[in-house]
């Protein structure tokens, strides 16, 4: 599009009623990543409300990657309503993906278990969680183009960074709300039911959110294109054309990824670390995270702020090296402050697992039942990923039964081939017993001892991981729109981000928890972060462009 200079996006500062709209608009964005984030907070329960079919750790990797196939058809969800977004216009694709979102979410709430309905509820979970990703897909590069294309030259950085603190906002919401339930109902009955209340909660926040998009006016710059007839009539083959093309997978690997990478290590692999591998009180993980939150978040403002001075690239890469080079000391310091005895207990008591290497295979199952974990091998290393306790396996003779030394202590493992029932419960219940009683003697605990946290040094350290979140997130909206032009703004954009966020960044979770359980090595899973954001950094700095002072108008 060409550059006019009768746009309707100001040089000064924006009117009261642009203000109203980009405030509509973060706050319903707010919204839908709190519908989104409720399923990421509750992993645990979901894992054992729905996947209580499977052994423990197929369960909860399960779980994970049910979290994730929410974020894998993100991208088909930004082709789909950007290509719609850049044809009829910004505006209606909000109403549709928060109806999504909303109605999908309010389903999660009245879904029954694995135990009243078998197989069909893990189904119709997915279904649900497929729902949410492809409404989630359309719903940022709407959001972001929309207040890009309100705000005033020079401030676009500053604007859009509103809408990147909606993301944490909508998670420190559903934290507050789960944690308020939790605390009002106690763990056993918010564990059996009450789990559902966020869920079925959410029906309020729906209304809200159509309520505020239907006040909604159609970004200026859109309205001034389809006047002057300069629109696209297909979107989205427009933005896979040459070097279009070129350039949105330069930003995929050279922005968004890393950009994804750190978001997600930083907020959710920070709580699953507190929870599931640390073994933090829920209520205490939730509430450390909260203060993490609350303290970093206002430094999404901050950055987006600065990258209007002195741009946005610089910001985003330094945001990802940082975190490469830090990720290691910050995650063994958590686990210093927040659960120091597991830290004396591997020093005094180290535990190796003497097993057949052949017989240790790498415990990732995406669909489970098609893969058997059953040598004695896999059956120790699993035992101890769950129990959060750190090790090493010790190469034996080919063909023995594994055993798990602890300090002194022993405890033979089993073959579980062939077992079923009675028989293999008699087996799970000696074996787990007497793993139990050796880490206990060597002073591995249970759970984290509350009164011995750190909670000053815990929230320090999860703030650093924060405020990393903040440099790469707070300037990439900005940086998105600038790079790609009006007529497929919303469809360039968006592809890039969801495949970032949706693969790069939903599948961390369950990447690092299998890394954790095959190698033993509490901190094994950072170096898939580590790696994708030195690639982007990498990437970004040799190929990509500099874009504050571009004019998005053309």
């Amino acid at each position: 599009m060409s550059a006019t200079t009768h746009h309707h996006s100001p040089r000064g500062e924006l009117s009261q009623g642009h203000k109203k709209v980009i405030f509509a608009s973060s706050l319903g964005t707010v919204f839908e990543w709190y519908d989104f984030y409720l399923y990421g907070s509750l992993a645990v329960i979901i894992a054992r409300q729905f996947f209580s079919g499977v052994n423990e750790t197929t369960g909860m990797i399960f779980a994970l990657l049910a979290f994730a196939a929410g974020f894998f058809v993100r991208p088909f969800g930004a082709a789909f309503f950007g290509s719609l977004g850049d044809r009829i216009g910004r505006k209606y694709t909000f109403l549709v993906t928060i109806l999504i979102m909303g109605i999908s979410t309010f389903l999660v709430g009245v879904l029954p278990s694995y135990a009243s309905i078998g197989m069909a509820a893990p189904i119709i979970l997915i279904a649900l969680r497929l729902a949410q990703g492809l409404a989630m897909g359309g719903e940022y590069g709407g959001a972001a183009t929309y207040v890009a294309e309100h705000a005033p030259d020079g401030k676009r950085g500053l604007y859009t960074s509103f809408i990147q603190t909606t993301a944490t906002l909508g998670l420190f919401l559903s934290l507050a709300v789960i944690l308020t339930c939790r605390l009002t109902l106690g763990d056993e009955a918010f564990n059996a039911w009450g789990w559902r209340i966020p869920f079925l909660g959410s029906i309020i926040l729906l209304g809200v959110s159509v309520w505020i998009r239907l006040q909604l006016s159609e970004s200026p710059l859109f309205q001034q294109m389809k006047s002057e007839g300069k629109g696209s009539k297909q979107p989205f083959r427009d933005s896979i054309k040459g070097g279009n093309l070129k350039l949105m997978l330069l930003v995929l690997f050279g922005a968004t990824a890393g950009q994804a990478v750190v978001w997600y290590a930083g907020q959710f692999y920070a709580l699953f670390y507190l929870q599931s591998v640390l073994k933090v009180d829920s209520t205490w993980a939730y509430l450390l995270i909260a203060a993490a939150l609350l303290l970093a978040t206002p430094f999404f403002l901050f950055f987006g702020w600065l990258s209007d001075r002195i741009g946005r690239k610089k910001i985003i890469m330094v945001g990802c090296i940082l975190a490469a080079a830090t990720y290691f000391p910050i995650f063994k310091g958590l686990t210093h402050f927040a659960n120091p005895a597991v830290e004396e207990a591997s020093r005094n008591a180290p535990i190796l697992v003497v097993a057949d290497p052949e017989t240790c295979s790498f415990q990732f199952d995406p669909i489970p039942g098609t893969r058997k974990f059953t040598s004695s091998c896999d059956i120790a290393t699993a035992a101890l990923a769950r129990a959060g306790v750190p090790y090493s396996v010790e190469p034996a003779q080919p063909g023995s039964l594994a055993v798990v030394r602890v300090g002194q202590a022993e405890a033979p493992s089993y073959e579980a081939e062939g077992l079923a029932g009675d028989a293999l419960k008699a087996h799970q219940g000696e074996f787990g017993g007497v793993l139990k009683a050796a880490l206990t003697e060597a002073g591995y605990p249970e759970k984290a001892d509350t009164s011995r946290i750190n909670v000053p040094m815990t929230i320090l350290l999860l703030w650093i991981l924060v405020l990393y979140v903040t440099m790469v997130y707070g300037p990439i909206a900005a940086y998105l729109v600038e790079l790609f032009p009006t007529k497929i703004r919303y469809t360039s954009m968006s592809l890039p981000y969801h495949i970032g966020n949706g693969w790069f960044g939903g599948f961390l979770p369950a990447i690092s928890f299998a890394l954790v359980a095959g190698s033993g090595n509490l901190y094994f899973g950072l170096w898939y972060p580590i790696g994708i954001a030195l690639m982007t950094v990498v990437i970004g700095t040799l190929f990509l462009k500099e874009t504050r002072n571009v004019d998005i108008t053309q």
